[in-house]
């Protein structure tokens, strides 16, 4: 098999792995063209696992590009939120894999080290052994133990435990657009968990509040002046971004915003809201008119 074909072959798999380590579409689609340009230089026919040799090239160069997007991030305006990205219904309905993709999952792996998340992502979205791991990593399998369960602690210390099941997510979802597209205080508030957080990404690049908004009332009142500076005629609808449903709004065709809806027991407890243009590119073109 030519050395483009077994490429391709796992292409999927290296994208997936780098996209949960970094966050972000485009350090993505730089980190998985530097690992073909050292696989086009390698005879296939020599390496007894393609899998295993990609795999290992990625994580090692996703690690190193996440020391530096670390470094860039102490300097971004106002809240960092991961870029959102188009995910395929089987994704969606894979409950673990949905989880390890998704904003919220994404933003607590921030507070890792670049090597435990790395660690984490390989071992608890992929399965990988120790060992594996180890190998990609070059670290001891010991070591990366170690690392693995230090890892999974700071993640079920941090995370929230959000309902994964798709039709409540799909119908609060409904439900919280039409509010708001509507002005209505009180049906929003009713979607809205007393604690909800509005977590808005505009990167300095476009209008967002620039601290975390607390409080059923702030965050109700935040969302219906937002949907009042939309652009004009925008046009809305839901998309798979991140393993579940999302809004997504439009203005001349172009995404201009995410929206992603967190739920514990049927209410929406967190709102990611994305409007950095640079953030967006991973975002499906607004479907034609039926």
């Amino acid at each position: 098999m030519a050395a483009a074909d077994v490429f391709d072959e796992h292409r999927g798999r290296l994208n997936a792995v780098a996209y949960r380590v970094l966050g972000r579409v485009g350090d993505v689609e730089d980190v998985v063209q530097d690992a073909w340009l050292r696989w086009s230089t390698v005879d296939p026919a020599t390496v007894g696992d393609p899998e295993a040799y990609l795999v290992r090239v990625t994580t090692r160069l996703a690690i190193d590009r996440l020391r530096s997007a670390q470094a860039r991030r102490e300097h971004y305006v106002g809240p960092w939120l991961p870029e959102p990205l188009l995910t395929s219904p089987d994704v969606a309905e894979r409950v673990a894999l949905a989880d390890s993709v998704s904003t919220a999952m994404l933003l607590v792996l921030e507070s890792l080290t670049p090597l435990e998340r790395a660690v984490f992502v390989l071992r608890e979205a992929f399965g990988y052994s120790h060992a594996e791991i180890a190998s990609f990593v070059g670290r001891s399998e010991v070591s990366v133990r170690q690392t693995a369960a230090r890892a999974r602690a700071h993640v079920e210390e941090h995370r929230v435990r959000y309902d994964t099941d798709l039709a409540t997510r799909a119908e609060v979802t409904e439900r919280f657009l039409a509010a708001c597209a509507g002005g209505d205080l009180r049906k929003l508030v009713e979607v809205l968990a007393p604690g909800v957080e509005l977590v808005s990404d505009g990167g300095g690049l476009a209008p967002a509040p620039r601290k975390v908004i607390t409080g059923l009332e702030l965050v109700a009142k935040a969302l219906l002046t937002f949907a009042g500076r939309l652009p004009e005629a925008p046009s809305i609808s839901l998309a798979q971004l991140n393993g579940g449903p999302a809004i997504v709004v439009y203005s001349a065709g172009t995404p201009a915003v995410a929206v992603f809806l967190h739920l514990v027991d049927g209410l929406v407890r967190s709102i990611h809201l994305i409007s950095n243009p640079e953030k967006l590119s991973g975002v499906p073109p607004m479907p034609p008119a039926s």
